[in-house]
């Protein structure tokens, strides 16, 4: 992403941009899966059968859609982490200390800072 300066956003900025993005798009999916959770409960509480219940609901289930922003917060963590660790690498910054700040161990960040940068976030 590029700045009004032309200036181009370094690989951590991007990678926390994308994290916010997705947190903002996960906080959306999770209040779809609340209400629905909620109607479901309504459902159950009004003494409706479980069969009848779990036939009904439509897709994604609610657990799918739980399933869904996990599994895409996870991965948008660990890009920002790794990038946030090269960006503190870059600053001279120990991997002791990097370890310490992310409380981690030392190969824990050797190995993140060992794998492959995503090429969207180069």
């Amino acid at each position: 992403m590029e700045h009004l300066s032309g200036e181009r956003d370094d690989p951590a900025t991007e990678a926390l941009r994308e994290l916010v993005d997705e947190l903002d798009a996960c906080l959306v999916e999770l209040d779809r899966a609340r209400h629905r959770a909620a109607d479901l409960l309504r459902q159950r509480e009004s003494g409706v059968a479980w069969l009848d219940i779990v036939g009904r609901e439509t897709r994604p289930l609610v657990v799918e859609q739980i399933s869904r922003v996990l599994g895409s917060l996870s991965t948008a963590g660990h890009a920002w982490r790794r990038e946030q660790a090269a960006a503190l690498q870059a600053e001279d910054v120990s991997i002791n200390r990097i370890a310490a700040l992310f409380g981690v161990t030392r190969q824990r960040i050797s190995t993140l800072l060992r794998e492959p940068r995503d090429p969207a976030t180069d």
